[in-house]
């Protein structure tokens, strides 16, 4: 692996805004790290080099004057169930076998107003109905963990964002958009060893995403420690005229809440996820 896909989204902003390296240098650090490692793990589906160097070229320029955004220049993956304009959208369904959206959905949107840059489309269980990725129409996806380094048997990196989860956890993205329903974003983050949130409904807004339970789905990030998830929320967030039941809220600066002491804050656990046989932990 190229030590620039090593970076946090955090260190790469720093180095990226001092001109310690360029978004070109580290858009094509990821581009040849999928291209040696997707062939094994399957994360992701469809893979802009094109767009991405675009994307990256575009971030330089705006850095050089000072004008780079929140994330500019940082590269991405994206769950294959995010519209994106002119690209391969397809849920991981033979459903959508060649459907390319008009539209961008608001959360990529957003990551983009602020400069990040695609990289491709991630797999996911087909429709984000799975918790294993094994249901893709474009096969499973592959964990890059193992139980042991004598335990060569392959595991499952959860789902239903399964892609999202291995691509960030191998090295393949920076950071990676993902969507929760019942557990789409925390499980595979726990079976991967990153960090997902799933934000509170109506935080992030769901116009553009294909939905699977509109009254419980809700998009989020996935990264590598809680300030990157952190920086990615505060990106992916924002109200939305176009979904109703977007929040019209202020955005809270999640970065800088970092730190805080959390005496006296209330963990609410539902009685109903104690079942029998569950271990205390």
């Amino acid at each position: 692996m190229s030590d620039l896909t090593q970076l946090t989204i955090s260190q790469a902003r720093a180095k990226l805004r001092g001109k310690e390296i360029t978004a070109t240098e580290i858009t094509e650090a990821y581009l040849g790290a999928i291209e040696r490692a997707n062939p094994a793990l399957n994360a992701y589906v469809a893979v802009t080099g094109d767009k991405a160097r675009y994307m990256a070229k575009a971030s330089d320029a705006r850095l050089v004057k000072g004008e780079g955004g929140a994330l500019e220049g940082i590269p991405l993956g994206i769950k294959d169930l995010f519209g994106t304009e002119g690209v391969h959208t397809q849920a991981c369904s033979h459903v959508l076998d060649g459907f390319k959206p008009r539209y961008e959905s608001t959360v990529t949107s957003n990551l983009w107003a602020d400069g990040a840059v695609m990289l491709g489309k991630l797999n996911m269980d087909e429709f984000a109905m799975g918790s294993s990725n094994e249901t893709s129409y474009y096969g499973p996806v592959i964990n890059p963990w193992r139980r042991s380094r004598l335990d060569t048997a392959e595991l499952v990196p959860g789902g239903s964002s399964g892609g999202s989860a291995t691509a960030v956890s191998a090295f393949l993205c920076a950071g990676a958009t993902a969507t929760d329903t019942g557990g789409s974003i925390r499980q595979p983050a726990a079976f991967t060893g990153t960090v997902g949130i799933k934000p509170t409904y109506g935080r992030c807004s769901r116009w553009g995403i294909v939905a699977f339970a509109s009254s419980l789905d809700q998009a989020g990030p996935i990264a590598r420690d809680v300030r990157d998830a952190a920086i990615l929320l505060q990106s992916m967030a924002s109200v939305d005229p176009k979904d109703t039941t977007s929040v019209d809220r202020p955005v809270p600066d999640y970065e800088a809440a970092i730190g805080k002491p959390i005496k006296g804050m209330k963990v609410g656990i539902p009685r109903e996820y104690r079942v029998d046989g569950m271990p205390e932990e």
